[in-house]
């Protein structure tokens, strides 16, 4: 088997596709990770602990042979249970690989990293899998901007303002259901952060420090961001009852404070 397939080298792709996937976990992506773990030396009897422990269901002790009992026992384990909970085998998995399991071999977590990541990319899943956490995933763009801004805020020494970036993302992540609302407070708490530490004004709120320093923001850039913070109050400082976020908007929120403060950084 060659190490990698015609297709990657000889660059045939069409490139990431939309993300289309969020709350599942469809029958190719269960198939792909049996499949994985198979190639990188796990056998039935070790992936069907790993979704026994996940699943909290013990093993069938009248199932001994490793194929076909065992391993049937595993995909029906796999392709039986909740979405959400794949995803949690995913994490326990690559916990294990971690250790180096002395059954399996050698430590495969990092090939077991690569080869899902890609996986998502390919099949439009808005999953990554990051220091062996599941996270929400969004376009390249919304990568790039959330990862430049998370770096210049811990080079800068903020620690307020990533930490609520990091709980932004971790908001978003929730699995069954993310906590847009939650999502947006934090990304706009990240920019209030940022924006007091660089005026001074510990105190202030953001829609405060655009009115206090004009030259925080370039005009007319201000006078969105005003709007945007107004918005984001309304959303997520004050919730109304019945009224909910779309998941579209809060990676909008998230995306344009991320953006936001990694400017306020290089700026001040």
């Amino acid at each position: 088997m060659p190490k990698q397939p015609f297709s990657k080298r000889n660059r045939y792709s069409g490139g990431p596709k939309e993300i289309t996937i969020r709350e599942d976990a469809p029958d190719n992506l269960r198939y792909f990770i049996l499949e994985t773990a198979h190639d990188l030396g796990w056998g039935p009897s070790s992936m069907r602990d790993v979704l026994c422990r996940v699943l909290h269901t013990p093993p069938d002790p009248s199932n001994w042979s490793e194929y076909p009992n065992i391993e049937g026992e595993g995909q029906t384990l796999m392709y039986g249970t909740d979405w959400y909970k794949v995803y949690d085998a995913i994490e326990h998995l690559h916990a294990r690989m971690l250790k180096g399991d002395e059954r399996n071999g050698t430590n495969n977590a990092e090939k077991f990293t690569e080869e899902l990541n890609e996986f998502f990319t390919e099949e439009g899943i808005g999953w990554q899998l990051v220091d062996g956490e599941i996270v929400t995933r969004g376009t390249e763009a919304f990568e790039a901007i959330v990862s430049d801004a998370g770096e210049k805020l811990e080079n800068t020494e903020r620690p307020t303002a990533a930490g609520h970036l990091h709980e932004a993302l971790q908001d978003l992540s929730r699995r069954p259901k993310p906590d847009l609302a939650g999502a947006i407070y934090h990304a706009m708490g990240c920019l209030e952060a940022v924006a007091r530490d660089v005026t001074g004004d510990e105190k202030a709120t953001f829609g405060e420090i655009l009115k206090r320093y004009p030259e925080a923001v370039p005009a007319p850039l201000d006078v969105a961001l005003s709007k945007v913070w107004g918005y984001a109050s309304n959303e997520a400082r004050h919730v109304q009852e019945g009224k909910k976020p779309k998941r579209s908007e809060a990676e909008l929120i998230v995306g344009l404070a991320a953006s936001l403060a990694g400017f306020l950084t290089t700026s001040s």
